[in-house]
């Protein structure tokens, strides 16, 4: 093979490579969407996923809980941690007293975002309600694997348009190479 060629076929194939990577190296940026869950005790779920797309916030967030309960007492507002469980899932720093709650989280970084949601405090029972719990938390995971399939059609189409720009510039050197060899003869 003409040393050319193997330079540039070497090039283009790196290029197809990095192609094939850089999408997942991309950072998501834009609004967030909070969902804001009790979990059943004495605590809050918070999901943070953008409204874009639905991909899980990787991102630091900065975001606090506060708390209004039906008969006037008052909670908070204290700051999100990060959860074990899951990368965008959060809890309040400190545990809901018992009661019914009016739960607003705020967040300011990565970006804006405000919502409001009454949930139950207290000890876990065992109730048909208790019992839907880990199904929506198994719905949402079915869900995000659903949108983390979509965002995999991105790096597949630029796969397919680089191989075919591959292909393409393939078939320019080798007709350029019969051209140069009928030439000489």
């Amino acid at each position: 093979m003409n040393k050319t060629l193997k330079y540039v076929l070497t090039v283009l194939t790196a290029g197809l490579v990095l192609m094939l990577g850089a999408p997942a190296a991309f950072a998501q940026s834009g609004p967030i969407k909070l969902e804001v869950t009790g979990d059943g005790a004495d605590n809050v779920n918070v999901l943070v996923t953008y409204k874009k797309g639905g991909n899980p916030v990787t991102e630091i967030l900065n975001a606090t809980l506060a708390a209004t309960s039906s008969d006037g007492r008052s909670f908070g507002p204290v700051p999100l941690r990060s959860a074990p469980e899951g990368q965008n899932l959060y809890h309040a720093a400190e545990p809901l007293p018992n009661g019914e709650w009016r739960v607003t989280v705020t967040a300011t970084e990565p970006s804006k975002a405000h919502t409001t949601v009454t949930v139950k405090a207290g000890e876990i029972a065992a109730s048909p309600v208790a019992a839907t719990g880990p199904a929506s938390v198994k719905e949402r995971s079915a869900a995000q694997d659903m949108a983390d399939e979509g965002a995999m059609g991105m790096p597949l189409k630029i796969g397919i348009i680089a191989l075919v720009a591959l292909l393409a510039v393939a078939a320019w050197i080798g007709l350029v190479r019969r051209n140069r060899a009928s030439v000489r003869r």
